[in-house]
């Protein structure tokens, strides 16, 4: 019954996306004509990929739920080889790199989901597609479901919607800006989304259990290490970016180092709210959680389309953004404290003020010496090491409690005698 709904939000996928798509492409977006048909076929690629990403999604679904954390770990390392071979291909094979791309894109999708298809139909009867029907549980899976694609469209719209009023605004040069600045946050943000995977299950079952108590705890925790995770990995980055960026490209774009410094701030708001998105969604009703969130999300296109149209730089739309993110967290909020009893103002003590003081203090010492040494290879090593150093000393002595730190601990003894 889950794949029957899946499929049929591809057939709204399609039909939906390909008028409004369309519409997009020869109205509204700065494309140059030659060019326009290969825009076209990756779209239409891009269309089936999505469809095979809406179709696997309860196989998905069911590794994650039964924790089978080493299948999804493998099939993670397979999609990035074909993202690889992707890249290698398009080197050697002499057709129209663009089209090209957006083909190799679909197929890579397409094995990846007929992978989890066939693990899932081996392994777990659950998954195996039969023929059956019971009216209320239909009805409410159709509503859970339709909810939760109106919170996933918010996030569609926003990020396309952002990309859309850049490019009616300013150059394709700012496009391409903002797609490195999301290349270098994808790769950041991974190690936050292989950490999420395997705590949002506990979160949920700690929840069906009704063991509040441990629930909270795991968000609390969870909301921390998430925020903290991103700032370890991505200060170096952010305090660094104009050379990394440079010696990885060649050259400094307009915009690039801006835009990846907000966008990663952006990602360490949302992944901090991110268990708190699993707790409203563990207790099956998120009519008010979506509607509520995802129409505040979707307010990022009119209102960066207001401030671009009163001829505010491309920067602003990240700074709204931004600002929209924090609301969205304190929204988050106050709904998980109406479904659920939930110590709102202990969370923004204890998570959200001890994650600010964190950043803020792990940003001196690395921020004052890139300040005041020109900027060289070995000054660049030396801050990316003193920001590690930096994060991680906050951390342990600001955003661990006393429990949290002797686990630390623990782990770091046991690892240091087991190599001795």
């Amino acid at each position: 019954m889950c794949l029957a709904i899946f499929v049929m939000l591809a057939v709204v996928v399609v039909v939906l996306g390909e008028t409004v798509g369309l519409w997009f492409l020869n109205s509204k977006m700065t494309i140059p004509a030659d060019r326009m048909v290969a825009a076209n076929w990756v779209y239409q690629f891009s269309i089936l990929a999505c469809v095979a990403s809406l179709i696997v999604t309860p196989y998905n679904a069911v590794i994650i739920a039964r924790e089978r954390m080493n299948v999804y770990a493998y099939v993670g390392i397979l999609e990035v080889v074909l993202k690889l071979a992707v890249v290698y291909l398009l080197l050697v094979i002499p057709v129209d790199r663009l089209t090209t791309y957006g083909l190799l894109i679909l197929l890579s999708q397409i094995v990846i989901a007929v992978i989890y298809m066939l693990y899932c139909t081996r392994h777990f009867a659950e998954a195996r597609y039969r023929v059956y029907w019971d009216g209320s549980l239909f009805r409410e899976l159709v509503s859970y479901s339709g909810w939760n694609l109106f919170g996933s469209a918010a996030g569609v719209v926003k990020g396309q919607g952002l990309n859309i009023l850049l490019n009616m605004f300013f150059t394709p040069a700012v496009n391409a800006a903002r797609g490195i600045a999301y290349q270098v946050n994808a790769a950041i943000t991974q190690f936050f989304t292989n950490f999420y995977t395997a705590v949002r299950p506990q979160i949920t079952k700690y929840y069906a259990q009704g063991d509040m108590e441990e629930m909270t705890k795991l968000i609390f925790r969870s909301s921390k290490m998430s925020f903290y995770l991103i700032m370890l990995i991505s200060m170096p980055v952010i305090i660094e970016a104009p050379y990394i960026v440079s010696l990885w490209l060649g050259q400094l774009p307009e915009y690039v180092v801006p835009f990846t410094r907000l966008i990663i701030a952006i990602s360490a708001i949302d992944a901090m709210a991110s268990p708190l998105m699993t707790a409203a969604h563990a207790t099956g009703h998120i009519r008010l959680y979506q509607s509520s969130v995802g129409t505040m999300v979707m307010l990022n296109i009119p209102v960066s389309y207001v401030f671009l149209r009163l001829g505010f730089p491309p920067l602003t739309v990240f700074y709204v953004s931004l600002a929209i993110s924090v609301v969205c967290l304190f929204m988050r909020l106050w709904i998980v404290r109406r479904l659920m009893p939930f110590p709102v103002k202990e969370y923004v003590v204890r998570v959200f003020g001890t994650s600010l003081a964190v950043c803020t203090l792990a940003t001196i010492a690395p921020v004052a010496v890139h300040i005041a040494v020109d900027g060289n290879i070995h000054t660049v090593l030396s801050v990316c090491a003193l920001s590690l150093l930096s994060c991680a000393v906050s951390i342990y002595y600001v955003g661990l409690d006393r429990h949290e730190r002797k686990f630390v601990a623990g782990i770091v003894r046991k690892k240091i005698l087991h190599k001795q």
